[in-house]
């Protein structure tokens, strides 16, 4: 399969760019001193959710064909404290021993004043969360098995409840707070702890996997419910499973959960229902003061 670059590259947003051999093309945003990498993720067929025989699976984990006909950027960490900090002027984090920690205890109402004060500030972002899939897609990173290190994890690759580990594995660390982005290693394609750390909200509203194969899902049109993968420093090696789904109000901010960001999901000039203006007018008071595009 032939690769599917990102159009235009560079993003107007990146100050800079590479192209690694290991992990592809890469593109960095810096905002008011803060630096956040994003990774392209290339389009491609997967097979999303649990096999039956997957250990200590849940049924609505079901498994069906998932096509993701579009190529896309996701943030290799989740966004960290510095960078809310730097959009929004305030921290709501419980663990604030490191700036370069994850931002938590943000529910998923915050996120989107976020996103629009990000985009707002930084021309031709349009950055949003990812959908379930997407984010399934890039944390299986090409892997089948129950995490994209293999058939099971340790507190030396994810940051979990040792005391309850997957599948009768041995018991571990259990660290009781999150950890710095990009302290663990990466999965394959050079995303750091897509497996726990922080729970971290997707777009869509949660709902039943549909019947049969899907292209470019989106979830349901509503709900009440948004999605959260990927586990937590909280919770047991199973709910960090590539498959595992989990899903919470739209208004729920816990120590527990975080977001990633996702470049080029929202439509060029589309504003969520959230925006408040204030970002048009700081962004209109500091015109080249930012640090961002380039």
């Amino acid at each position: 399969m032939s690769l599917i670059l990102p159009y235009p590259f560079p993003p107007p947003w990146a100050c800079e760019w590479a192209d690694d051999a290991e992990w592809g093309l890469s593109a960095t945003l810096s905002f008011r001193g803060v630096r956040q990498r994003f990774r392209w993720i290339q389009p491609g067929t997967f097979l999303m959710g649990s096999p039956p025989e997957e250990a200590n699976r849940f049924d609505r984990e079901a498994p069906h064909e998932v096509t993701l006909s579009r190529g896309y950027w996701l943030a290799d960490t989740a966004c960290t404290q510095a960078l809310w900090q730097a959009v929004m002027g305030e921290n709501p984090s419980f663990f604030q021993d490191d700036p370069a920690q994850p931002v938590e205890q943000v529910s998923w109402e915050a996120v989107q004043t976020f996103l629009d004060r990000l985009n707002a500030l930084v021309p031709g972002l349009d950055a949003g969360l990812p959908s379930e899939a997407q984010w399934e897609y890039a944390c299986r990173a090409g892997t089948t098995a129950p995490f994209s290190f293999g058939r099971n994890i340790t507190p030396e690759q994810v940051n979990y409840d040792g005391n309850y580990p997957y599948a009768g594995a041995e018991k571990g660390l259990y660290r009781e707070k999150t950890v710095a982005v990009g302290s663990l290693p990466p999965n394959p394609w050079g995303l750091y702890e897509m497996h726990g750390n922080v729970w971290e909200w997707c777009a869509d509203w949660y709902g039943p996997y549909p019947d049969g194969s899907q292209i470019d899902p989106a979830g349901p049109p509503d709900g009440s419910w948004r999605v959260l993968r990927g586990g937590s420093w909280d919770g047991g090696a199973r709910s960090c499973r590539s498959a595992f789904r989990y899903d919470d109000p739209p208004v729920g901010a816990y120590r527990f959960i975080g977001f990633r960001l996702a470049p080029g999901q929202r439509p060029a000039g589309e504003a969520s229902r959230h925006a408040d203006g204030q970002a048009q007018a700081e962004r209109a008071g500091q015109a080249g003061g930012s640090d961002a595009g380039g």
